[in-house]
């Protein structure tokens, strides 16, 4: 956190936090009552300052008041570059690849040592240059077809995505079992 916001904090310890406010989209877009954030300067300062309470509820420390976010999916998204690097829509870049899931309504979700977050559509072709087979090859058409299909099982190699690890499975996960597997909230609605 910004050490202005930290000093904000200890001088001003009892302010109220703020539930309703704040929301961040599956692609990793920030809305203040549902309106986008344009401004570039704010973004990075909410960026730089999030961060999750010990109840999973995931906030943006404003000086001395938390403003809380509703989650549409998942705390963090993942972007991925031209050159295949992965980072967080706040910038953050995540070392290793712990986790992956195929959702049920086909985002692909990695959980970084950052913790979980869905990768933006936008990306998720270059993404999938990562799926591979048990081998580490990458899929073929046919091999995609039958990992889509379930019939098959697909995993994720990190490295071609930057990122440390060993190849990582890619399980199927329903949207609503993310927040009691991932230990997050995705719409705090107050104390």
């Amino acid at each position: 956190m910004d050490h202005d916001v930290i000093a904000a904090m200890a001088k001003w310890p009892n302010v109220p936090a703020v539930f309703g406010w704040l929301s961040l989209t599956a692609r990793g877009e920030w809305r203040i009552r549902g309106e986008p954030i344009g401004n570039a300067a704010i973004r990075a300062f909410i960026g730089r300052n999030y961060a999750a309470d010990a109840q999973g509820r995931w906030y943006f420390q404003n000086g001395p008041q938390r403003v809380y976010a509703a989650l549409e999916l998942t705390p963090w998204v993942y972007r991925v570059d031209a050159q295949g690097c992965v980072a967080a829509h706040t910038g953050a870049v995540p070392a290793a690849c712990l986790h992956a899931a195929l959702l049920d309504d086909g985002h692909l979700l990695l959980a970084t040592d950052l913790g979980p977050g869905v990768v933006d559509d936008r990306d998720a072709a270059w993404c999938l240059r990562a799926v591979t087979d048990f081998t580490g090859l990458p899929l073929n058409e046919r091999g995609f077809e039958r990992w889509t299909d379930g019939r098959d099982e697909a995993f994720v190699k990190p490295g071609l995505l930057h990122l440390a690890g060993d190849l990582v499975r890619i399980e199927r996960l329903r949207i609503s079992e993310l927040e009691q597997r991932f230990g997050f909230v995705a719409d705090p609605s107050g104390p």
